[in-house]
């Protein structure tokens, strides 16, 4: 096993179900994506980056299922591998499985990677929410395929771990986002905390997002209770994790869930 470090989610997911966050130490690539950059559109040598992926296959049963993730909130019904580039392009920012050992793919550099499971360790899923495709359903549209793909299954049977991600003491957005979520939740009819926007420093116009606290209330108000992560801020720890808005450009780190056949 190669000196990679792993960040694993401190969640009571089933023993089968297999999933962690890769830092960016241990690789090939040269800075400013030093070291294991996994994204292929980051701007870094291809080469690099497929290197640092063979490194990756290596803690895995099989090559991820890599998307070319858009902002989106299209979610794809997968299985098996996929490279991500090339002629392999799949545009979507989510993915669900039924396939043991289909290892689903987030790269991240302060968005949002959301992970979920269920209970009986049968499926999962691997959603990307920045700020524009958390707003506008990403995290729903993974949950509703998870529900309707796993009839038996209810929200309170769902668990999500939310990945490392920009905190909201160094993200500060403009009103405009701030009225696009708060217009998204009357649609949706649920309500948004104050704590999700605190007014920023810079101008009244301006606030501090907390994007894991947005997306632990959505993700209540559609009945999942079992939500752990959202504390690991990539901004605040450029020892671990890419930040696009700490140095741009950079490289991409990558949340990977699977889970394995029952005994």
């Amino acid at each position: 096993m190669s000196s990679l470090a792993a960040i694993r989610p401190a969640w009571p997911a089933p023993e089968n179900v297999h999933a962690f966050t890769t830092a960016r130490t241990g690789g090939f690539s040269k800075a400013p994506f030093d070291s294991f950059n996994l994204g292929a559109y980051a701007g870094d040598d291809l080469s690099s980056v497929m290197q640092n992926r063979q490194l990756l296959d290596a803690l895995l049963p099989q090559s991820p299922y890599w998307i070319k993730q858009v902002h989106g909130t299209r979610v794809l019904r997968v299985q098996g591998s996929n490279l991500g580039i090339h002629d392999n392009v799949m545009e979507a920012d989510a993915s669900f499985t039924q396939k043991p050992q289909t290892v689903l793919s987030i790269l991240s550099a302060d968005c949002m990677s959301v992970l979920f499971t269920n209970r009986s360790g049968t499926a999962v899923a691997a959603a990307h929410a920045g700020w524009r495709g958390l707003c506008d359903g990403v995290l729903e549209n993974t949950i509703d395929l998870f529900l309707g793909e796993e009839r038996n299954q209810t929200p309170e049977q769902l668990m999500a771990w939310i990945g490392p991600s920009i905190s909201a003491q160094h993200y500060e957005v403009g009103a405009e986002v701030r009225d696009a979520f708060f217009r998204a939740a009357d649609v949706r009819k649920h309500s948004l905390s104050d704590n999700c926007f605190r007014r920023g420093q810079s101008s009244e116009q301006k606030y501090w997002a907390d994007l894991p606290r947005i997306a632990m209330e959505r993700m209540q108000a559609l009945g999942i209770r079992e939500i752990y992560g959202g504390d690991l801020c990539t901004y605040s720890d450029p020892e671990r994790f890419y930040s696009y808005r700490r140095q741009n450009p950079t490289g991409r780190f990558a949340s990977l869930i699977w889970f394995n056949p029952k005994s």
